[in-house]
């Protein structure tokens, strides 16, 4: 017995529940929201959790309602904010063009014959506040004009743009679905950000090797005048002829990154000070400055006032509202996501599995794993698979004292596997590069991102044996 319930029942109701889950994901019209909340209540009442709260002898209030909307408000309440300010600092720099500046100046930076990885790397910074999908789009027509004047594979350099993004967009906060999952874990933001971009380097070099090597190879294809592109076998590269971009009217270099970077330096001071102690004078406002609301709230005033000046009104309002549409599914979801966990965590049965998988021979944090990566493969999408996969083994993981860091990451990584036809980044990447073929699709997209979490995992294990 936990809590006064029975584990096994519990468990069963799980099992349930997320079986619900998955159909309700996969073969109706419900949202992922809805259906999380379902599955929460599924859970609740096939587990034998009381329908109306209950006080118990500790003062504890044990119900599925007290479950969902703590869980539900305790996740959101840490993280709600940043998401919001988050997308709204995405929309500024894709309508400012800052996002395509960052991509010049890397371009510059790394010189002729090293477009792969100015071209990932600039996903692997413009993602972390805006979603790949929308990176992509507005990148992309830089992968091609690389293609059209050097006469490289837009397919080599268009995968390695769309690594760099789709890596720390699964990652690294304050995008959405890392975020939610730190908010579940209950773990600090700042830490993560450093370790998984640490992380998604590896990564990185991995999809780089795979789109240069193999894909730019096998795949020689190059865009016409007329937007189309034209398949032919494989040349050498022509670095003759210098290209130039169209930069007129892009905001600057300093302007273009300084949003980006302000809360990354900020949060950055903060988990520093913080772990030497040093909390008093300057420090202390620092540290203040460095909290991930203000920080992300800073780098999107200084967004506004520098971005957003060429901007009408209207505009910068418009667009910033775009973005605020876009958070609000992310914040259900999210939210939807830390009721679940909730559930698991007030009955007990985090602790019951705990102990159940703590007396087999397999490793706790491959939990984590499995469940992100299966729920990845079955509805598509990362943010609902890396939140599920904290919901339901947050409370397991924590319990058997697992570093939730560590849980973390893992179901950030497993989020990454095999993105195919029910994802629609997917159909985003092979679409703009003229990729037709559902064979051949598989190949440029899926494979990619099969290897970043085939790297990911690798991570994880080794990562399991210090952490």
């Amino acid at each position: 017995m936990i809590g006064g319930l029975d584990g096994n029942r519990m468990l069963i109701g799980l099992l349930i529940g997320i079986v619900v889950l998955i159909f309700l994901v996969l073969k109706t019209k419900v949202q992922a929201f809805l259906a999380l909340i379902i599955c929460t209540v599924i859970v609740g009442v096939v587990g034998g959790m009381p329908l109306s709260n209950t006080t118990l002898d500790d003062g504890t209030t044990l119900g599925i309602v007290n479950s969902i909307t703590g869980g539900f408000g305790s996740t959101l309440g840490s993280i709600g904010i940043i998401i919001g300010f988050g997308v709204m600092m995405g929309q500024i720099f894709e309508a400012t063009g800052a996002a395509k500046r960052m991509a010049f100046t890397f371009l510059k930076l790394f010189g002729k014959k090293r477009e792969e990885e100015a071209l990932c790397l600039t996903g692997f910074l413009v993602s972390i506040p805006i979603f790949c999908d929308s990176g992509f789009v507005v990148l992309s027509p830089i992968a091609k004009a690389i293609s059209k004047a050097t006469k490289k594979s837009v397919i080599g350099l268009g995968v390695a743009l769309a690594a760099g993004l789709v890596i720390t967009h699964s990652l690294v906060p304050p995008t959405p679905g890392p975020l939610g999952v730190c908010g579940i874990f209950g773990i600090d933001v700042g830490s993560f950000i450093l370790l998984t971009i640490v992380l998604g380097i590896p990564m990185a070099i991995g999809c780089i090797a795979y789109s240069r090597l193999y894909l730019s190879k096998k795949y020689f294809q190059i865009p016409d005048d007329n937007g189309d592109f034209i398949s032919m076998p494989y040349q050498e590269p022509d670095y003759e002829n210098a290209f130039h971009m169209d930069e007129e009217g892009l905001p600057g270099t300093f302007s273009s990154f300084a949003p980006l970077l302000l809360p990354i330096v900020l949060i950055l001071i903060n988990t520093v000070a913080t772990a030497l102690g040093a909390t008093t004078g300057i420090m202390e406002v620092l540290i203040f400055l460095g909290q991930p609301i203000i920080a992300v709230g800073l780098g999107l005033v200084l967004a506004i006032f520098t971005l957003g000046r060429v901007l009408d009104r209207h505009t910068a309002l418009t667009e910033m509202e775009k973005g605020m549409e876009s958070a609000g599914i992310i914040m259900l979801v999210t939210g939807g996501g830390g009721a679940l966990g909730q559930i698991i965590k007030d009955s007990g049965l985090g602790t019951y599995m705990a102990e159940g998988l703590a007396q087999t021979a397999i490793p706790i944090i491959v939990l984590p794993l499995i469940i992100s990566t299966l729920m990845r493969f079955i509805q598509g999408s990362g943010t609902v698979a890396m939140t599920t996969a904290a919901s339901i083994s947050a409370p397991i993981i924590i319990a058997a004292g697992v570093n939730p860091t560590l849980g973390a990451i893992a179901c950030c990584v497993g989020s990454l596997f095999f993105g195919y036809f029910n994802d629609s980044y997917f159909w985003v990447v092979n679409r703009t590069l003229g990729v037709k073929e559902a064979k051949d699709q598989l190949i440029t997209w899926s494979v990619t991102s099969t290897i970043a979490w085939a790297i990911g995992v690798v991570e994880v294990l080794i990562l399991s044996i210090f952490m």
